[in-house]
């Protein structure tokens, strides 16, 4: 790949000529690349379109190709992504169902709105993956069709599809009414009883790890119930009696389900595996009582995920700060806390709670400048992006906390650029400073300058428009070929150069 030429596809800058001197020369890469800028012409993007067609497939997936555009016996994969934009036209879909590529087959059936007749088609295709991606996607009365239909692996497809009527994922999930599946992809492939190695040494097996089948195609069906319980469309009665099923992976995703009733949820509160028990604090329907119960949860990963609960109490919040590992992030219970709350939490003396509270970025201003003045350094470290602080108390902030708080400061939106060269030339250097800096709209020559020194920062660098046109250029020939598609693609590259660099 040409990295200079890839970068100088993407560059805004680039005049007219030099695009379509590019289309011209372009490779399949080069070309896809080209197919994402959004000032085409009509004229370039019929050009791309008509000599490749990935770019022709992206060009139709961002609206920009009609189709008159597209002949679907030449470029089938751009007529598919037609016809998954609801664009394309409903005869396509009838030679596209006779295609030999069981690949362009499969993606038809994952089509929106086809006809009748093409659904019916697919459904009797002979590749059972074909038939199993229109069960995924396919209608009521369909689904409902291919729920009952002999192969394991298209009744999988069916329970996963919301549109399969309720009676039959019921049905899938307990197997009654339903007349047993004849086939599944291990014993179609494999001389039963059959288990998989998890390490299988043939290069071109595709079936999964674990894989079993001794005439009850135990592994897919397995597959069927855990995509049902996943199914919201699954009915709650149905999906409850699996509470106590030996399955981990069945008892997980029913604690994900937001329509339980309590008993059920109390139950699987009780579960003897924490993976269940952590999937269950992160669900939004459990009450009250319920969060108190897990909050106390020693559990792997309970804690931490009851923290993102978004109804979790405000002293339930400040006792898991104290107990458990959060990081930094905006608690969705943080996000929503009301003005009386917000005050609560920055009175609060747990300084973990006031620097969670410093992730918001909507604070009233005295509560945000009280905590920009907070003793303790993650709180300053927290709040010190928060828009609207003064560079004066931004410069107070690295006075007091220096290195520990200075990438962040660097992040603040209205960070002058003066603050930002003084941060460039903080001693000892701040290597997150650095990309932060580069990536600020108020960086100047000389601290964007600084940040070339930086590995990392060097590639963010490269792409600011108030870099110096000469370091631009230099860095066209960089040992990094990041860093060289981030100089081509600068809009500050002369234009000059730019004719240089393209053929």
């Amino acid at each position: 790949m040409n990295h200079v030429l890839y970068g100088l596809s993407a560059n805004p800058a680039l005049p007219c000529e030099l695009v379509e001197r590019l289309i011209a020369v372009a490779d399949a890469d080069l070309a896809e690349a080209l197919a994402c800028r959004p000032d085409l012409s009509r004229a370039q993007v019929k050009a791309l379109a008509s000599r490749f067609e990935e770019a022709a497939v992206r060009l139709a997936y961002e609206g920009r190709l009609s189709a008159a555009d597209v002949d679907p016996a030449v470029q089938p994969r751009a007529a598919l992504a037609l016809l998954e934009e609801r664009t394309g036209r409903p005869q396509w879909a009838r030679l596209l169902a006779a295609d030999p590529l069981v690949e362009h087959r499969e993606r038809l059936a994952a089509c929106p709105d086809l006809p009748p007749d093409v659904a019916l088609t697919l459904a009797a295709d002979p590749e059972i993956r074909v038939v199993a991606e229109l069960a995924l996607w396919t209608t009521p009365h369909l689904a409902a069709r291919l729920a009952r239909h002999p192969h394991a692996e298209v009744r999988r497809a069916a329970a996963a599809n919301e549109a399969t009527p309720p009676a039959l994922l019921t049905a899938l999930l307990t197997g009654e009414g339903l007349p047993a599946a004849r086939s599944c992809l291990v014993c179609d492939c494999e001389t039963t009883p059959f288990v998989h190695a998890p390490h299988c040494p043939e290069p071109d097996c595709e079936l999964p790890a674990g894989a079993a089948c001794d005439g009850s195609h135990e592994s897919t069906v397995h597959d069927i119930h855990q995509t049902a319980l996943r199914n919201p469309a699954t009915p709650a009665a149905a999906a409850a009696l699996f509470a106590d099923h030996p399955s981990v992976l069945l008892r997980q995703e029913l604690a994900a389900r937001p329509d339980l009733p309590p008993q059920v949820y109390a139950r699987l509160a009780e579960d003897p595996v924490p993976w269940v028990r952590a999937r269950l604090a992160d669900n939004p329907a459990i009450d009250e009582a319920l969060i108190r119960t897990l909050a106390t949860d020693r559990g792997h990963d309970v804690q931490r995920r009851l923290a993102h609960h978004p109804r979790l109490p405000l002293d339930v919040l400040a006792h898991l700060a104290g107990v458990t590992r959060l990081g930094s992030p905006l608690l969705p219970r943080i996000a929503a806390a009301c003005p009386a709350e917000v005050e609560e939490l920055a009175a609060s003396p747990d300084a973990t709670v006031r620097m969670l509270l410093a992730q918001r970025r909507d604070l009233p201003a005295e509560i945000r400048d009280t905590l920009a003045r907070d003793p303790d350094a993650k709180v300053v470290k927290s709040i010190a992006p928060h828009p609207g602080l003064s560079e004066a108390r931004l410069r107070a902030m690295v006075e007091q906390h220096g290195a520990r708080v200075a990438a962040k400061v660097a992040a603040n939106p209205d960070a002058t650029p003066a603050l930002l060269e003084d941060l460039a030339r903080h001693r000892p250097p701040v290597q997150k400073a650095f990309r932060e800096i580069a990536r600020h709209r108020h960086a100047t020559a000389p601290a964007l300058l600084a940040c070339l020194t930086d590995r990392q920062a060097r590639t963010i660098a490269a792409s600011h428009k108030a870099l110096p046109p000469t370091a631009i250029v230099e860095l066209l020939a960089d040992d990094n070929w990041q860093v060289v598609e981030a100089a081509a693609a600068n809009p500050s590259l002369p234009p000059a150069s730019m004719l240089e660099l393209v053929p």
